[in-house]
């Protein structure tokens, strides 16, 4: 008799747990969108956060949400966004591709080292020890931080230990921003073809004992440049990328090629003065 009461009791407790989770589940039910998945799958699913959010999940909640429209995610192909546009029935929207951009181009053939750093390959490891060797205090360590940081095989080492940005692939996530303890990476719009390729603060020719590429603060950049387009700040060329850059004449006198005009076909142009670097091997260590 006993067994029995006790199956009873179970069976009823059981059938009442049972009703009361029918009926929560009724009450907190949150209504998802089935929109947001088929959303998703037409996603490249980089995850790589250069929409703003944190990844394709979210994004494509958003789309359905109607907070955002395709075109932010610039990831996707033209056909991908076009595609989300039409299921969604909303304009794709126009948002310009960016990417990584390298504000030094001190590599081992025209920068020198003041020491050997021996120890961990990581440049946040050297920077720690005397800033890492390099004898311009402002540059490139060369151990790669960010191409190891990149998910996207979008940045690789050159001969001459600088990291090269492949922008086909560059998803603008900005893993290389941080990674980088010198901050000489920022993200920038494909458009913006004016660029300093120096974060060098010293001002003249002094610190070309240092790097034969770094910017001496002679100011004839913005000497050439339309109005207010350059100006000089702490011995740096300042680009207001809201004024038309319009051309090339700000390059063309600069001696030591530290600002660039960067375009998707020529690659990194330099102007018509800046003397040509054509050492192949590293600079030795120390100054001479």
């Amino acid at each position: 008799m006993g067994v029995i009461i006790a199956v009873i009791a179970i069976g009823g407790l059981t059938l009442f747990l049972a009703v009361m989770l029918v009926i929560a589940n009724k009450k907190l039910y949150v209504y998802e969108d089935p929109r947001i998945d088929q959303v998703e799958t037409m996603l490249p699913k980089a995850n790589c956060g250069a929409c703003g959010y944190p990844g394709c999940r979210p994004f494509a909640e958003a789309l359905v949400k109607g907070d955002v429209l395709p075109g932010k995610c610039t990831v996707s192909s033209d056909e991908g966004r076009s595609a989300i546009g039409d299921y969604l029935g909303i304009s794709v929207g126009d948002e310009e591709k960016k990417v990584a951009r390298l504000a030094c181009a001190g590599g081992t053939n025209v920068a020198r080292n003041k020491a050997q750093y021996e120890g961990i390959d990581s440049c946040q490891a050297a920077t720690l020890i005397s800033g890492g060797g390099k004898a311009c205090s402002w540059g490139c360590l060369g151990l790669g931080d960010c191409e190891k940081a990149c998910d996207f095989d979008a940045i690789h080492m050159d001969e001459h230990g600088l990291p090269v940005v492949n922008t086909a692939k560059c998803t603008a996530c900005g893993d290389c921003v941080i990674a980088c303890p010198k901050d000489l990476f920022s993200i920038e719009p494909i458009s913006h073809h004016l660029w300093v390729a120096c974060k060098n603060l010293e001002k003249g020719d002094e610190i070309l004992e240092d790097c034969q590429v770094a910017c001496t603060a002679c100011g004839r950049c913005a000497m050439d440049a339309p109005l207010d387009l350059i100006t000089m700040r702490n011995n740096l060329p300042v680009i207001d990328y809201s004024i038309d850059q319009q051309n090339m004449d700000p390059i063309q006198r600069c001696p030591t090629g530290a600002i660039l005009w960067l375009d998707n076909q020529l690659g990194a142009v330099k102007g018509k003065n800046s003397k040509k670097i054509i050492r192949k091997g590293e600079r030795e260590m120390g100054y001479s």
